[in-house]
């Protein structure tokens, strides 16, 4: 990165001074303002939690001879109320999940920090590009999640090409990691752990965070849209630790005499462990080499006028446990339900429904989620990695744009997440987990 920074310092005069001639300089903001409440209610067995956390980003892009893009932006970060969100839960000696990754879970201590997000150099034809740097990501399985006062990032290349007949190609190098809720720019290893990281096979508590030797993550994907029909296929290596095979086919057919259009979508997918699976130690392995895990996915979608429904539904299976780092963003298959991920575990059977009404004459869309989700056995920690019972989810929220505030957004979302059946739980699989109440409300203001 110092290296690719020593060469915009140098270049840029000369780019400057050849930009004033020809006058072919555009320069655009890019700025971003969040303000982030969060908070978590359990019955009073357990500790509750808040925090009211602000984050701005100020950058710009500069853009010559509609060809070259430079983009550049720094976000600064402040946790303006709280409560104590480093102290454990007296009752499952637990410690906070959610809030806490509004800051900086390198160092939970530090109220207001920074780091530099953006800094990356583009060139770009009709029909292919290039891009270097710290820049956003959004793949199957490495993605912003902007579900934080920031997203994750990524530092690397990144190449694009556009066939004569429409068919996409991207390729993706990373060395590093900007993960959500973090202030430093860390390795791909180092990035593995950042979050809690569950059990290891034999029980015990998993000792891959700084153990994880991983050096580059690749990333290819190829996709092509007909009318009414999409595929896309990809392929995530996670060099020393593992490789993803995820491809996915929508079929859309439009009524023009009814205004319905009807959805089904199929994903599938494929992971096996790669070298020592980030450790030659078992004891410090994020993923056991001899892995091999399959998913399937589908979804049903209907959307006529101001409706919009989606049925879903997620099988997995195979030898061992299918793992993606939750600090790289959300799950790729169709099921996701915000602020809870179905990685870690040997087996899963999850259905859910959404549904989204859009008040007409308005910028107002209403949202709901329901989903059931069958886990391994919580005495399995072979195939339960984060120690979760079985469980149903409900979300409800909305998103509103006033016509009055431009550049302006404003979400809720309440989620309430409860144990499937008469589990009998201990402190540590509830905590954090279920029987909850979780509120987050969002205000976002964005001139770009």
């Amino acid at each position: 990165m110092k290296k690719f920074l020593s060469v915009i310092i140098l270049c840029f005069p000369l780019i400057s001074f050849a930009q004033k001639a020809e006058k072919k300089l555009e320069i655009s903001p890019d700025v971003h303002f969040r303000m982030f409440w969060m908070s978590t209610s359990y019955p009073e067995t357990y500790k509750d939690d808040y925090a009211l956390g602000t984050s701005f980003h100020m950058g710009t892009k500069l853009t010559y001879a509609e060809n070259w893009d430079f983009r550049i932006g720094y976000r600064v970060f402040g946790n303006l109320w709280s409560s104590d969100l480093t102290a454990a839960d007296p009752t499952s000696g637990g410690v906070n999940r959610y809030e806490v990754g509004l800051f900086d879970l390198l160092d939970l201590d530090d109220r207001f920090f920074g780091k530099l997000e953006n800094l990356s150099l583009t060139y770009s034809k009709n029909n292919w590009g290039i891009s270097a740097g710290r820049m956003a990501i959004d793949e199957d399985w490495i993605n912003a999640q902007d579900g934080r006062l920031s997203p994750t990032g990524v530092e690397g290349a990144k190449v694009w090409l556009i066939t004569e007949d429409k068919w996409n190609f991207t390729a993706w190098g990373i060395g590093k990691m900007s993960v959500r809720g973090t202030s430093e720019w860390l390795s791909v290893g180092q990035s593995i752990g950042v979050f809690p990281g569950g059990r290891n096979p034999d029980g015990e508590a998993s000792l891959y965070a700084g153990n994880t030797e991983s050096n580059w993550i690749g990333i290819a994907e190829l996709s092509k849209e007909w009318e009414g029909l999409s595929i896309r296929a990809s392929n995530t290596l996670v060099q020393n630790v593992s490789t993803t095979f995820w491809a996915q086919t929508e079929k859309r057919w439009v009524s023009e005499e009814s205004g319905i259009t009807w959805l089904w979508g199929l994903q599938a997918g494929f992971q096996a462990g790669l070298g020592d699976g980030g450790n030659l130690n078992p004891i410090f392995q994020y993923k056991n080499p001899e892995d091999r895990n399959w998913a399937i996915s589908t979804r049903f979608g209907y959307k006529k006028a101001a409706w919009h429904l989606n049925l879903n539904y997620t099988k997995t299976g195979g030898e061992g446990i299918w793992l993606s780092p939750r600090e790289w963003g959300k799950d790729a298959w169709y099921t996701f339900i915000p602020r809870e991920r179905n990685e870690g575990f040997s087996s899963l059977n999850a259905l859910t429904l959404f549904a989204e009404y859009s008040v007409p004459r308005t910028k107002l869309k209403a949202f709901a989620h329901l989903g059931l989700h069958w886990l391994p056995a919580l005495n399995a920690p072979s195939e339960n990695k984060y120690n979760m019972p079985s469980y149903r989810q409900i979300n409800l929220g909305m998103k509103y744009s006033p016509e009055s505030i431009p550049k302006f957004d404003f979400q809720l979302l309440v989620m309430n997440k409860e144990a499937l059946g008469n589990q009998s739980l201990k402190p540590g699989q509830e905590y954090n987990k279920v029987r909850m109440v979780h509120v987050n409300g969002i205000l976002n203001w964005r001139w770009n």
